[in-house]
């Protein structure tokens, strides 16, 4: 028996159901299949697919050592799987679940079609710890809010138990010809992925090693450093997961396994937290399952007719790293060197932009989506949706981060902002946090020229934050209104 595999943001050998499962039951032709129209309009970005090329490297030479081959073509994945069973005499196809409403839809199409040619289907959950249809309240509707969520899968219990790597992958006896990952054209023309070749390695085995360097030297530590940018205290293992190099399984596997052997103090709280927080993850991918349309639409559709400014300068300024707001530009031009930001940062870049601004969230997601070299659909729409206020579970419209205060609180000695903005060095302490505050002698000792080595601040915080607050009192009033009369 011959049965194809398809891969997909599952790029590992290890607690790979369909893999498991194909190679268990005879010869396997692992498939990979480029086709970003039908992610649109969310296909992958500039940085994903950096990413993807170098995962997708790391997964054919871990196949090809084992004695297969790794097909990769591009095209319309329905008729290319037909014609690679037609090909092979493939009688079964394997592949495991995404939650995307694209990905849904094509699955749906793909079992249908199959079907008609007589061609098996089988599918697994790899991508989550739970199926998303399988948690529901006790009224059988979608949970909404993130605790109750988790509370259940708490009490269902986390799964653990992970596949091993295949014994036996044996391949077809024909020669299929296969494009390389080169031939894709993942990789920019133009080489502004320095900062991600040095930051990241990629694949299977750099996964786990990450894992492991978590769990020796971060881990305990994780409820008390994870929100300071400047600790390197969290995972880095977002990118890795998003492209199923590992599994979430796996993780937790890992975790509980590390906590139960060892005794530092605050170990088992932080493992706690820390698989909480996979949990968040788990719970972005369940919204959008039950509610689709959140991937362009607010989850609170009171916001739906938000009237959201449309401000050019200050989007660019933000894009750039150069608002004037130092926490903020040290965050941007972070993730454009190294294709990540950290989450407390994150929060606080987003706030500015979509309270203080009161730009629309859809906006900063894009920008996040083409940037961010773990650009999670689901996570990336309910984390803007959150703190723009609309999403499920959000914060309120009148928690605005002020970036000053963020600033001082989480990086109080600017070690991160000194490490993003080198033009900033040479500031004390006390003024790095609002370079516009300083006195004129204090800048002019540092080299700073604020409009010229450092900008001004593209908005004023006060006024801004005064604004919103009024914007969002005088939209949920007038909705009010309407709905009283209607």
């Amino acid at each position: 028996m011959t049965s194809i595999v398809w891969f997909r943001r599952d790029l590992r050998l290890s607690d790979n159901p369909a893999l498991y499962h194909a190679a268990s039951a005879g010869k396997v032709i692992p498939v990979f299949i480029h086709e970003p129209k039908a992610e649109a309009p969310w296909a992958a970005g500039s940085a994903s697919r950096w990413w993807l090329h170098h995962s997708l490297t790391s997964l054919s030479r871990d196949i090809r050592d084992r004695g297969n081959s790794l097909i990769i073509r591009q095209g319309d994945t329905l008729e290319t799987l037909i014609e690679l069973c037609q090909q092979t005499g493939a009688d079964k196809v394997y592949w495991n679940h995404h939650y995307e409403p694209q990905a849904i839809n094509l699955e749906s199409k793909l079992k249908t079609v199959l079907a008609k040619h007589g061609i098996q289907a089988q599918s697994f959950n790899s991508q989550l710890l739970y199926n998303p249809d399988t948690i529901l309240n006790k009224s059988g509707k979608p949970y909404r809010v993130f605790g109750a969520f988790w509370k259940t899968c708490q009490q269902r219990g986390l799964p653990s138990t992970t596949l091993s790597m295949p014994d036996n992958m044996a391949t077809s006896d024909k020669t299929l010809p296969s494009l390389t990952p080169e031939q894709l054209g993942l990789l920019p023309t133009k080489p502004w992925d320095s900062g991600l070749k040095t930051t990241w390695q990629v694949g299977e085995a750099h996964a786990h090693n990450l894992l492991d360097e978590f769990c020796e030297d971060r881990l305990h530590t994780y409820s008390l450093s994870r929100d300071y940018p400047a600790e390197p205290a969290t995972s880095r293992l977002a990118a890795p997961l998003h492209f199923g190099e590992i599994s979430a399984r796996q993780v937790v596997a890992k975790i509980q396994g590390y906590a139960a052997c060892n005794t530092q103090p605050g170990l088992l709280n932080a493992a706690e937290h820390f698989i909480r927080e996979l949990g968040w993850r788990e719970f972005a991918h369940y919204i959008l399952f039950h509610f689709p349309e959140t991937i362009c639409k607010p989850f609170d559709q009171r916001y739906s007719a938000f009237p959201y400014n449309k401000d050019p300068h200050i989007l660019s300024a933000w894009q750039k790293g150069q608002t004037g707001f130092p926490i903020v530009d040290a965050g941007m031009r972070e993730l454009w060197h190294t294709g990540s930001m950290h989450n407390r940062v994150r929060m606080i870049v987003a706030s500015l932009l979509t309270k203080h601004a009161q730009i629309h969230w859809l906006e900063g997601a894009r920008w996040f989506w083409d940037t961010l070299i773990d650009a999670d659909l689901a996570s990336n729409i309910m984390n803007w949706q959150w703190v723009a206020g609309c999403g499920v579970d959000a914060a309120p419209y009148f928690r605005i981060f002020n970036p000053i205060s963020q600033s001082q609180r989480f990086d109080p000695v600017g070690r991160y902002l000194r490490q993003w903005l080198p033009e900033l060095a040479s500031l004390p302490d006390k003024h790095i946090h609002a370079p516009w505050q300083a006195p004129t002698a204090v800048l002019a000792k540092a080299g700073i020229t604020l409009g010229e080595t450092y900008p001004l601040p593209v908005l004023d915080l006060k006024q801004g934050r005064a604004q919103a607050l009024s914007s969002y009192r005088r939209y949920i009033m007038q909705r009010q209104d309407t709905t009283t009369t209607s």
